[in-house]
């Protein structure tokens, strides 16, 4: 433990104040000036570098850009594939796991050893991969680089060890998935096809062994040829030529018949004995025209042929078909059983789908239970068991992206009752009509790890609608939805024009939110410069919304930068300044101010039925002004015990009593400072400098610089671009902008002067000039009091001063410790109750720890800017500590944060940095270069909480949860789900005898004899290039402890047993060898020597 002392000054009110300014607040060393009365302050900070450490934990979400699809029928694990190369494992609620290839190649094909722990991945860069999922953050255990060939599909019979792998040039390679090396073993594709065939058969589209006979390959290639190779005597057992390109291949179980899929989008049945022709083409989707001809179709991608206990019929499955005619209509799947052919419509194209069977083993009847659809953009089951088909309900939080999230805010250690509550309500208003069945993909494990507390997540969208999820025990589950635009009226045709200029397609896309968890009082701010205050009630409500429009202008243009931001003095409150506030001007009906002092929606003005739930109360709205629209609120701070609501933005700051629904302060920035401008500032003709419309459809979060915002419409790709990774060190919101915003606002009990003796309701003004402004406020505190009598808002001219645009207020104790803003807490103003006897208000206010009885009410203020960091002292203003964050960056998001019993200030830099300082005396702690790039999408919504997490989006459907906490990295193991749990494969059904006489006999096909590298030899070295992984060999051996692996090990006894016997007989052999060449010697002796005297020798 370090104890920090500093010399203090002015500790006691009674100090006096330089009329001409406070000390210098931005000194290089932040080393305050000598005071007349000094007194000593220990600081003990308990945070160590080794308490920090940056690690992912969690993704949720839609894989973003599916390309492949795989289950697991056994463990019940299914495998999403995506174009960036991450792999997404689901299983029972819980049990999500997401890797990532390095290369960040496309995943083309997913195979699962079944039932083995382990995972297949083949990627566009010709690479195969093999998971060990048996650990809870699966490992690459091998990988096989393949070079002069492209990867086009993949094959691994169940139970087998050896991987078929077809390629563009049209061969077919077999690689032995223990070693990961090639085998020797290859079909050619000019040995595959007949001699005679001029032309190529292209790429090789499928490979399945046959049900009834693993010995023999079935082989198609895009062109339309099919072949049947023997793979023991090495030749093709028949061969089809088909008009039209094959795109999937499906069998029937008996291994008699096959089904094909076509480009044409037609269907075609073949059987074994006679491969001449087809025996049945079916185009289903395609219709007879006059002409007799069938309508051309689209391609039919994919077809599923499954065979069921209860009906003679086959279920066929399949994907596209339908015919060109008919446009617009949605992608579909179609399933037929028997002459009923039912069409699902799906809301966005298929990427891919399966059919789950309750057998893993190809050769029985496969009784198809469901299928998994995966879409673009969802992810949907279907249950087979019924006959209407219905979908299962999803488990899985797949619908975070339904509207773009425009915004995220993330709260730990919410009140515990605040999740019951909204879950009850939000469960009110779930779709019905779902299978009532279990949900299918059910593998893995997973419990609540020991130090949990409730967590909630809140994303803000584009069609303005705010999702609550509980996010505790890094799960996420939806509570509860909230439409904010239900709030306006439907715009009128005619009425499109006057908000269309300011938004093009998204009028209600959420900007910004803020919420009281204590309170359950929650704000939304929206990109049509409004804000809308919610109350909770678990009772229906017929309500008006209280509207209020607030006429921010500004009539000054910014001139001159300071000329030394590093020494520049705070300035104090002048005296004699009243500002009076400015109401907003009547709605003008005359044509000429059609466009002034009108909002940019209308609000429904009459009696609303409102459900159970957020319950909008007051919609305050920013106004048109001589033709200009408004401009965009850049902050926002409510505060449930003043009962005061704050928005800022680059005109001005309005300050509104939602109690009393009036607006307490409208003034433009420059008028805040009164005299104490430390700027030089010339006045303008509020016609002169227009400020363009196009940059006000950015969904910027207020911790964003606002030279970051000029984009266009949140839900455009332009948010996707990456940004400059460093901006001039000079302050470029004093450079570049013409106007000076309100970047953020914070209402705390705090001094609004120096002479203050005493701690005030205060609101705390940061601005993208770097500067902070203080206003007090005075309050009646009696209840009926504060119903009635106006709240004063005076604001005093007092100025401190930062480097770059400010993003975060936060105070301490003089013990370290956090002071939180007063709340009040929440009651059901719609419960009934006795009207003579309405609930009074409870408030609820912080008051210092024990630690700082001895230095009276004081308190330290901390404040943090793009560019740097301060503490400073109240009520003297005198800065403490001061950190330079960044020169070649710029912060985009701060926090103050409670971290391992103490607190922290956490920064996001925009060049991907993330960085932990100590409070109160800001020494850096963590620095780590977690992204190296950093675009809009994360800027927006990066954001700290307590308990030492994160999260952003990291993908327009996926919410990235980290932490930077080593206590959580520690503890991550046991939060993460098992993937993997031992299961008995199941066994084989007993075929009979003269199904195993005439259907041949399966178990005779030994693949090792035929691909081990004794008979086929060695794989071409150049061809593939054998890559370790992080698991090595020792993963593999963890890997293997299914059927395959226990099979796999008694080879490998056994075939040591019998190398040691066979050395143990060698050694036999060789002393009885030796034993009868001693003999022989030893009789050859006695012979010579049987007639020798014994003085002969």
């Amino acid at each position: 433990m370090k104890k920090f002392r500093k010399v203090l000054d002015g500790l006691t009110t009674s100090s006096p104040v330089n009329p001409g300014g406070s000390p210098a607040c931005g000194s290089a060393a932040g080393t305050p000036s000598a005071a007349p009365t000094p007194r000593e302050l220990e600081i003990q900070e308990t945070l160590m570098s080794e308490h920090f450490q940056i690690c992912k934990t969690v993704r949720h979400g839609f894989p973003y850009q599916p390309t492949a699809l795989a289950f697991d029928p056994v463990q019940k694990i299914l495998a999403i594939g995506t174009r960036s190369g991450g792999v997404r494992l689901l299983g029972r609620p819980g049990v999500d796991c997401h890797c990532q290839h390095e290369s960040g190649a496309a995943v083309l094909q997913l195979q699962f050893l079944i039932n083995e722990g382990a995972l297949v991945t083949a990627c566009a860069d010709d690479t195969l991969h093999l998971w060990n999922l048996r650990q809870r953050r699966p490992a690459i255990l091998h990988s096989l680089k393949f070079n002069r060939e492209r990867i086009t599909f993949c094959h691994l019979p169940f139970q087998s060890k050896w991987l078929y792998v077809g390629t563009e040039r049209g061969n077919t390679h077999i690689v032995n998935i223990e070693s990961f090396v090639l085998s020797g073993y290859v079909i050619m594709w000019n040995k595959a096809i007949e001699l005679s065939t001029k032309t190529h058969p292209g790429p090789v589209v499928h490979l399945s062994d046959s049900p009834k006979d693993e010995g023999k390959l079935l082989i198609g290639f895009e062109s339309g040829t099919i072949v049947m190779w023997d793979l023991r005597v090495k030749r093709a057992d028949f061969r089809i030529y088909y008009d039209e390109a094959i795109h999937s291949v499906s069998w029937h179980h008996e291994g008699r018949q096959f089904m094909c899929s076509h480009s044409d989008g037609s269907l075609s049945m073949w059987n074994l004995r006679n491969t001449a022709k087809p025996f049945q083409v079916t185009f289903p989707h395609g219709k007879t025209q006059r002409d007799g001809r069938k309508e051309s179709c689209k391609p039919i991608l994919k077809v599923e042929y499954k065979t069921s206990r209860n009906s003679s019929e086959a279920f066929v499955i399949f994907s596209g078909g339908l015919s060109y005619d008919k446009a617009g209509r949605r992608p579909t799947l179609t399933i037929m059983h028997g002459k009923a052919i039912t069409v699902l419509e799906m809301d966005y194209p298929i990427v891919d789908f399966m059919v789950l069977c309750d057998t893993p083993y190809l050769n029985e009847v496969q009784e198809p239970y469901a299928v998994v659809v995966l879409l673009e953009k969802d992810f949907v089951v279907v249950d087979l068991t019924q006959s209407n088909f219905p979908i299962f309900e999803n488990p899985y939080p797949m619908d975070v992206h339904e509207s773009p999230v425009t915004c995220t805010a993330y709260f730990a250690d919410c009140p515990p009752d605040i999740i019951p509550v909204l879950y009850s309500i939000g469960a009110k208003h779930k779709k019905t009509g779902y299978s009532h069945k279990e949900w299918p993909v059910s593998g893995g494990t997973w419990t609540v790890g020991s130090q949990t507390y409730p967590e909630i997540i809140v994303t803000g969208h584009a069609d303005g609608s705010i999702k609550f999820w509980d996010a505790t025990a890094i799960t996420l589950q939806m509570l509860y939805k909230l439409k904010t635009s239900k709030v306006f009226e439907n715009p009128k045709s005619g009425d499109v024009g006057r908000s269309g200029e300011l938004v093009e397609e998204d009028p209600y896309a959420v900007q910004m939110i803020s919420w009281c968890p204590q309170s359950r009082i929650f704000c939304v701010v929206g990109i049509s410069a409004h804000v809308i205050l919610y109350r909770f009630s678990k009772h229906d409500a017929n309500t008006t919304i209280t509207s209020l429009e607030v006429r921010l202008q500004c009539e000054m243009e910014d001139v001159i930068s300071p000329s030394d931001t590093e020494n520049t003095p705070c300035y104090s409150d002048p005296s004699g300044l009243s500002p009076q506030p400015q109401p907003p001007s009547p709605r003008s009906n005359t044509p000429d101010s059609a466009r002034d002092s009108i909002p940019c929606l209308k609000v429904k003005d009459r009696m609303i039925r409102m459900p159970p739930g957020y319950q909008a109360e007051l919609v305050v709205q920013l106004l048109w002004i001589d033709g200009e629209p408004p401009q965009q609120i850049t902050s926002l701070d409510l505060n449930s015990a003043y009962g005061l609501l704050a928005v800022g933005n680059c005109n001005g700051l309005a300050v509104v009593d939602y109690l009393q629904k009036t607006i307490l302060l409208c003034m433009n920035t420059l008028e805040l400072y009164g005299s104490a401008d430390p700027f030089q500032r010339l006045t303008r003709s509020p016609r002169k400098n227009r400020q363009s419309t196009s940059g006000l459809t950015e969904l910027s979060d207020n911790q964003v610089s606002l030279d970051l915002e000029r984009s266009k419409s949140p839900t455009s790709e332009s948010r996707e671009n990456s940004f400059s990774r460093s901006r001039s060190s000079s302050v470029s919101s004093i450079d570049r902008e013409t106007k000076e915003a309100v970047t953020t606002l914070q209402f705390m009990e705090s001094y609004g002067r120096k002479s203050d003796p005493l701690p005030t309701p205060c609101l705390w003004v940061g601005t993208s000039l770097g500067l902070v402004l203080i206003i007090p406020m005075s309050i009646p505190m009696d209840e009926q009091e504060r119903q009635e009598d106006p709240v004063t808002v005076v604001p005093t001219g007092t100025v401190l001063m930062l480097k770059g645009s400010i993003l975060r207020f936060s105070f301490l104790d003089f013990g370290g410790a956090l002071i939180h803003s007063p709340y009040e807490v929440w009651r059901d103003q719609q419960a009934p109750g006795d009207p003579d006897r309405p609930r009074k208000r409870k408030l609820v206010n912080f008051s210092p720890s024990s630690s700082q009885e001895a230095s009276g009410d004081c308190h330290l203020a901390v404040v943090c800017s793009e560019k740097q960091a301060k503490v400073f002292l109240m009520p003297t203003q005198a800065c403490l500590y001061v950190h330079n964050i960044t020169e070649s960056s710029f912060v985009l998001r701060a926090d103050v944060v409670s971290v391992c019993n103490s607190v922290c200030l956490a920064c996001f830099c925009a060049n991907g940095h993330i960085m932990t300082l100590s409070l109160p005396s800001l020494r850096p702690l963590l620095d780590v270069n977690y992204l190296p790039l950093t675009d809009m999408r994360i800027a927006r919504t990066f954001c700290f909480t307590n308990g030492g997490q994160a999260l952003y989006l990291c993908s327009p459907t996926e919410i990235q949860r980290i932490t930077y906490s080593q206590e959580m990295c520690d503890n991550l193991q046991e939060m993460l789900g098992e993937l993997f749990t031992p299961i008995e494969t199941p066994e084989a059904q007993n075929r009979g005898f003269l199904k195993g006489f005439f259907g041949g006999n399966a178990q005779t096909f030994d693949r090792e004899e035929l691909f081990g590298e004794a008979s086929a030899g060695k794989g071409s070295r150049s061809l593939a290039q054998h890559i370790p992984g992080q698991g090595g060999m020792e993963g593999m051996k963890a890997a293997a402890g299914g059927v395959v692996g226990e099979l796999a090990r008694a080879r490998i006894a056994l075939d040591e047993r019998g190398q040691r016997l066979g050395e143990l007989e060698e050694r036999t052999a060789l002393m009885m060898s030796s034993a009868e060449t001693f003999s022989k010697h030893a009789h050859e002796m006695m012979l010579k020597c049987k007639d020798k005297k014994w003085y002969q020798f």
